[in-house]
């Protein structure tokens, strides 16, 4: 996929104001407007200053975007990271273009599509905009659950027309067994309507953070575990970890690499309760004296083994 530099688009630099991305705006869209221009790719190139408009003269999309940096070099293949966005809190984002790129939607599409169906402002007097946030919660928080603290920045143009974010912080009750992908509901918590009313909500998208040992994939938990050659060839009883604490686990005789063995029950305590797999990784002994060197000469003497067998050589 390919990334857009929208300040580049309109012509305007990384810390321009306000009031002169819609100025460079009105000036690229009067050139460019498919009914009016002489250009030969006037009609792409006003596609593409409608969405990189589209994201600059939002707070949130451009505070969002301007995380990315610079992007890659020129060439270069682009995907966002998977914490891209997390800890900003976006208004209702209203449905997108169909024009749009697949950067575009690779970014902000799901955030669309979430504040068109959310967004209630205008469509009920005296209800305020709905707003979303994505937040990224460690393993305990979905294992235990409980109340977590969390910081949201809010972006908004301060009164010269900068760009800034302050920090919002909530006390957020985490339900045991939330799943990545989930939201929390804070009855309240989004924008004020103007004038009399009830105010919207703010709805938290729940991911994780990487975890030093487990995956996560939805409700199941998988774990790497490293055996030694003869545990996995002979069977062998080993203490492993699990979130809710040491097992003995039994590997079978005649394991290899990537043998799954499943734990159930074991992993993210939704409903119903999720697995715990244990991937098998084979963890070779390093031949770094006379003894070992010995003893992997005799294996290779005892053992017609050829591992490349299946590959025809």
């Amino acid at each position: 996929m390919e990334f857009k530099d929208y300040y580049k688009v309109m012509g305007v630099a990384r810390d321009a104001t306000e009031a002169q991305i819609k100025q460079a705006y009105r000036k690229l869209a009067r050139k460019y407007h498919p009914d009016v221009s002489k250009e030969k790719d006037a009609e792409a190139r006003f596609k593409e200053l409608g969405e990189a408009y589209e994201v600059l003269k939002s707070p949130e999309k451009r505070a969002a975007y301007d995380q990315l940096g610079q992007g890659p070099r020129p060439g270069e293949d682009f995907r966002p990271p998977p914490d891209w966005g997390a800890g900003f809190e976006f208004s209702g984002a209203g449905a997108r273009d169909s024009d749009y790129s697949d950067f575009f939607e690779a970014l902000f599409g799901a955030r669309a599509r979430a504040g068109a169906d959310n967004r209630r402002g205008g469509i009920h007097p005296g209800q305020g905009v709905d707003h979303h946030a994505k937040v990224l919660l460690d393993l305990d928080a979905t294992l235990h659950g409980g109340t977590r603290q969390l910081s949201l920045r809010v972006p908004e143009i301060d009164a010269d027309g900068r760009l800034v974010s302050k920090e919002r912080v909530l006390n957020v009750q985490v339900p045991k067994g939330i799943l990545a992908g989930q939201h929390i509901r804070l009855a309240g918590q989004g924008a004020r309507p103007h004038g009399e009313g009830t105010p919207g909500d703010l709805f938290i998208e729940v991911d994780f953070q990487p975890h030093p040992l487990y995956r996560i994939d939805g409700r199941d938990l998988y774990l790497d575990l490293p055996v030694a050659p003869w545990e996995a060839a002979l069977g062998a009883g080993v203490k492993t970890p699990t979130p809710t604490g040491t097992v003995d686990l039994k590997i079978p005789p005649r394991s290899h690499a990537g043998t799954k063995l499943r734990l159930k029950g074991r992993g993210i305590p939704a409903a119903p309760p999720g697995d715990f797999y244990v991937i098998l990784q084979i963890a070779l002994p390093a031949a770094d004296d006379d003894k070992a060197k010995a003893a992997y000469a005799a294996m290779a003497a005892a053992l017609p083994f050829n591992p490349r067998a299946n590959l025809g050589v």
